[in-house]
């Protein structure tokens, strides 16, 4: 599995790029948001490679939160992973999960290949989901709420943490961040 790719951008056409990584090409699928936003020789991209019958596809994305949206988006059914690519990009996912969660019918606006119904359904299907999602505390979180503090200041505390230390030691780093507000 191919989930990230640091290196040159050798070419941008209209829906990818081709990135250079050790004397390797890859064709990334990317949204226009992201093309657009590219404009360095060099480029790391967060990646989903999906894997279907008549061959693989690279899709990248700028931000790791970006390509767990994609993730999410992508496995529901009817919603290919062109279309999941532009909604995963639209803005910022805070936002678009907030806009999803109050029913904003001009949430999907601009993204080609969704009826009406469809983003209505989608709508409400991702609604649940993301619901669900934030519901979800980790034991980290639960941890520090119990020293005291808010989930929010858990969150963004945790979130400047390194994600590959040990439970114990996040919670370490997390609180030296919260000690020093």
């Amino acid at each position: 599995m191919i989930y990230y790719l640091s290196g040159k951008v050798l070419r941008k056409k209209e829906k990818y790029i081709v990135i250079v990584v050790n004397n390797i090409g890859y064709k990334v699928f990317v949204s226009k948001k992201t093309l657009n936003q590219i404009t360095e020789k060099e480029t790391e991209l967060f990646c989903f490679l999906n894997v279907k019958e008549k061959g693989m596809e690279l899709y990248g994305f700028l931000k790791e939160e970006e390509l767990e949206f994609f993730e999410l988006l992508e496995a529901l059914r009817g919603i290919g992973p062109k279309v999941a690519l532009e909604i995963a990009c639209i803005g910022n996912i805070e936002e678009v999960k907030k806009r999803i969660i109050n029913q904003d019918p001009t949430v999907f606006q601009g993204i080609p290949g969704l009826g009406t119904k469809r983003k209505a359904s989608l709508i409400l299907e991702l609604s649940g989901k993301i619901r669900q999602e934030s519901n979800q505390k980790t034991e980290e979180e639960k941890a520090l709420i119990c020293l005291g503090f808010s989930l929010e200041e858990s969150k963004q505390a945790l979130k400047k943490v390194d994600y590959n230390l040990k439970s114990e030691e996040k919670i370490k780093q997390a609180l030296k961040i919260l000690g020093q507000k």
